[in-house]
């Protein structure tokens, strides 16, 4: 398959390019630092035999992103899938009183993937084939006072896929909604309050996984669908009183 990582130079993005190229897979890594980029590019190219481009992409810019889905579509006449990796965790104190915070979170994880989604959906819902696959977050499944903010703005893009694979199911299309725990990335080192972290590597097989078996929403790791359920549960009487 010929496939599309957004925001590919993250930890989790690294990770499902890695195992996307093992798996005999040709990629375009997609990203802001073409440096990183390249090298990733010519590694993975060595290493598994398959072919595999650098390509600049500025979520943030979002005026740009129908012409580099023009440039995906240039580079390889036809396009099976895209992974959306990239995101953007400001602190929660701050952003209470900076709008500046506020406005790159929701613009980073929420309006800049709907931007560019949009564009790969109408590709795919056309050819009749292909899949989305978005990273959200369990931090989207209920408002918590430590990280609101990037909450919410996932629980956003977490709705909009829900939406989205709503309109591509008759087409044949999958949109795979990835619901990652605490994953140890450069993203989340030296946070406070993590528990059960998990390495990028089982995240991405996870991921492949749920690609492969075109399922709908993806816990991972599995606990954490059963975690967040309970965490939905507690009556909002209770709940306001926690320190979550």
């Amino acid at each position: 398959m010929n496939i599309v990582v957004l925001g590919a130079t993250s930890g989790i993005a690294q990770a499902i390019a890695t195992k996307l190229a093992q798996e005999g897979h040709h990629l375009i890594l997609a990203g802001r630092r073409m440096d990183e980029l390249e090298a990733m590019s010519n590694d993975l190219r060595i290493r598994n035999q398959v072919d595999v481009y650098p390509a600049h992409f500025d979520a943030l810019a979002m005026d740009t992103h129908e012409a580099f889905v023009s440039s995906c579509l240039e580079r390889f006449s036809t396009l099976d899938g895209v992974v959306l990796a990239y995101g953007y965790m400001g602190d929660q104190k701050e952003s209470e009183t900076d709008m500046d915070i506020v406005k790159r979170t929701i613009d980073t994880n929420y309006t800049s993937c709907v931007s560019i989604l949009n564009r790969f959906a109408s590709y795919f819902e056309q050819q009749k084939s292909g899949f989305i696959c978005a990273l959200s977050s369990v931090a989207g499944d209920r408002g918590r006072q430590s990280n609101y903010t990037y909450g919410s703005s996932k629980g956003a893009l977490s709705l909009y896929l829900q939406g989205l694979r709503n309109r591509l199911s008759s087409a044949g299309v999958t949109v795979l909604t990835v619901k990652p725990g605490f994953v140890d990335t450069k993203m989340t080192y030296g946070q406070e309050g993590m528990f059960l972290v998990a390495k990028p590597e089982k995240v991405a097989n996870d991921i492949y996984k749920a690609i492969r078996s075109r399922k709908s929403v993806l816990y991972t790791p599995f606990f954490w669908r059963w975690i967040m359920m309970i965490i939905r549960l507690i009556p909002e009487s209770i709940f306001k009183k926690m320190k979550l």
